[in-house]
């Protein structure tokens, strides 16, 4: 039997707040956001795997079945989830380290899960759309430790960089216009879930002009250090003599 979701609700809220509090404590020489990013990347790898298991293995499909009665499982993940992004929320507002696109990104997967739990229906495509939102976060938190760490511009780096872009194109842009087609074609989902999705798509459209932004600049830098060095070692050797001063 169910507990009642606001419990269940609470308890993740609570489970969240105690593995940031054990980070806090394990990684005391760090800042808190360093704790609050590993709390972040846990969600992020449990999200990604739980609603991938849910869409391609548990079911039902989210685009032929959108507005579908929630399973046992579909309430469970959503539950958890809607507990992360409740307590992440909050610490982002508290610290104030995002701006005002992330946290109405948070609000409306909080409102579109919150809806979803209250009617009982519609979690296949949350779910999905998790899935689609969190696939690309262990990658962006990895991009964040790489730059702490100071290993950001190495190879490494770039090919994070490089899987996150691809992912987010494919994933967040590609499928998830898919996702949104299903969705607003079918009978099933209510109206205020359906705008939930689109706002959401919106959203990872605003982002997706930020991602294009940053990866011409960091190509343009790429390719003009890259005529840089090719240039040093052309004049190097034509003008052999150069190596001897």
């Amino acid at each position: 039997m169910l507990f009642p979701l606001p419990l269940q609700v609470a308890c993740s809220l609570l489970a969240w707040l105690a593995l940031y509090t054990w980070f806090c404590h394990r990684y005391k020489h760090r800042n808190y956001e360093w704790s609050c990013r590993l709390v972040t990347l846990t969600h992020g790898i449990l999200a990604t795997c739980l609603s991938a298991y849910i869409g391609f293995i548990d079911g039902p499909w989210p685009m032929s079945h959108p507005g579908s009665p929630n399973t046992t499982l579909q309430v469970h993940v959503l539950c958890l989830s809607l507990g992360y992004f409740l307590f992440d929320l909050c610490w982002c507002v508290y610290f104030q380290t995002e701006g005002a696109l992330m946290l109405a990104h948070h609000l409306v997967s909080i409102l579109g899960i919150t809806a979803s739990l209250a009617l009982g229906e519609s979690a296949t495509e949350v779910n999905a759309v998790i899935f689609g939102s969190e696939i690309t976060n262990p990658l962006l938190q990895a991009r964040w430790f790489l730059k702490e760490m100071g290993c950001y511009h190495s190879l490494t780096g770039d090919v994070v960089d490089f899987f996150f872009v691809v992912l987010f194109t494919g994933v967040r842009i590609g499928v998830g216009a898919w996702l949104m087609y299903c969705e607003l074609a079918s009978p099933k989902p209510r109206w205020y879930i359906k705008l939930g999705g689109v706002i959401m798509y919106a959203v990872s459209w605003v982002f997706m002009v930020s991602i294009c932004r940053f990866a011409r600049r960091k190509s343009m830098k790429k390719y003009h250090a890259w005529r840089s060095r090719r240039s040093d070692e052309i004049y190097l050797k034509t003008n052999g003599h150069l190596k001897n001063h």
